[in-house]
């Protein structure tokens, strides 16, 4: 018979998990407007949680090819620096204009700032996330924010030497007018780099019906209306009526599968970061494991994949 030392701890484990479940499950954040991305990023940043919890990136981390083990912080950053060369941002002239589209708070636009020397925008539909990375953006930068909706951006046509974009697309109702903007706005010759949470394409097999249950819940408590194929988003960007010539892919989700996993247990590496905040951090950091938990479930399996797209320059300079 298991020893009281065994059972206590697995009951109370038990008990949180069950507790996780039913704040998970009392209420989601199903995607109904760009308002409803808009309030649920405005609710993540004003409760300091993912910011205590990740720091200054809110995107998964890069840890290798084959993956291995790093801090998860260092490995968010490593993410950014890996995106920069594999699209070639590492290669435009110091001073170039560069547009982020879905911003964060900043962590990106201030290493491509810092890093690299970039005139960066970054934007956001969040009007907390666009305050809280001018906050953390040291003047001497040439890097601001603006609230702005990527579906409709409110920025002159081919005004940027390059656009980057990390995990906004499975916000965007309209993947194809998602396109279009990231190019419209994009010089001839310029460079493209997006980063995206991509579904396992439909002639590649349909959802089973456990797919099926866990897609549901992926949309509709992260505020996701769809999410796009990695096929399917390339189809967008080369059949845009703004096209910049050939587009190459590839799939990271093995560099970045350790991430989910990470992203829980950095709240038990560093307990203090959840307990200063108060209950309701607590609650909420436990309301969001079942996701991160299925998120994961999803990238091991391949019903989701992560994508990244750019603007292929093998033949051409940078215009």
């Amino acid at each position: 018979m298991p020893s009281p030392t065994v059972l206590i701890p697995t009951a109370a484990g038990l008990l949180l998990l069950a507790g996780a479940y039913q704040l998970w499950n009392r209420r989601n954040r199903a995607y109904h407007s760009s308002e409803s991305v808009a309030s649920a990023y405005d609710a993540w940043t004003d409760d300091q949680l993912l910011e205590s919890l990740w720091g200054e990136h809110v995107h998964l981390g890069h840890y290798g090819s084959p993956p291995q083990p790093r801090d998860f912080r260092q490995a968010k950053a490593d993410f950014v620096h890996a995106l920069i060369r594999w699209s070639g941002f590492d290669q435009l002239p110091p001073g170039s204009r560069v547009l982020d589209v879905g911003c964060g708070i900043g962590g990106s636009a201030r290493i491509l700032s810092r890093d690299y020397g970039l005139d960066v925008v970054g934007i956001s539909i969040s009007p907390a996330q666009v305050n809280r990375a001018t906050q953390l953006t040291p003047d001497s930068l040439p890097c601001r924010f603006a609230v702005m909706d990527a579906l409709n951006l409110q920025l002159e046509d081919q005004s940027f030497d390059a656009v980057w974009s990390v995990e906004a697309g499975p916000h965007m109702p309209d993947k194809q007018r998602f396109a279009d903007e990231l190019l419209r706005v994009l010089k001839p010759g310029g460079r493209l780099a997006v980063a995206d949470w991509n579904r396992r394409d439909p002639v590649d097999g349909a959802l089973d019906r456990r797919e099926r249950w866990v897609m549901h819940q992926l949309l509709t408590q992260w505020a996701h209306p769809e999410f796009a194929s990695i096929r399917g988003f390339r189809h967008n960007l080369e059949t845009s009526p703004h096209q910049r010539g050939t587009i190459s892919t590839a799939d990271w989700t093995d560099a970045t599968l350790p991430s989910w996993n990470e992203s829980i247990l950095e709240g038990i590496r560093r307990p203090n970061a959840i307990l200063r905040l108060g209950p309701k951090a607590v609650l909420q950091g436990l309301r969001e494991t079942p996701t991160l938990l299925l998120m994961r479930w999803a990238f091991a399996r391949g019903m989701m994949q992560f994508g990244v797209f750019k603007t292929d320059h093998s033949n051409t300079e940078l215009g």
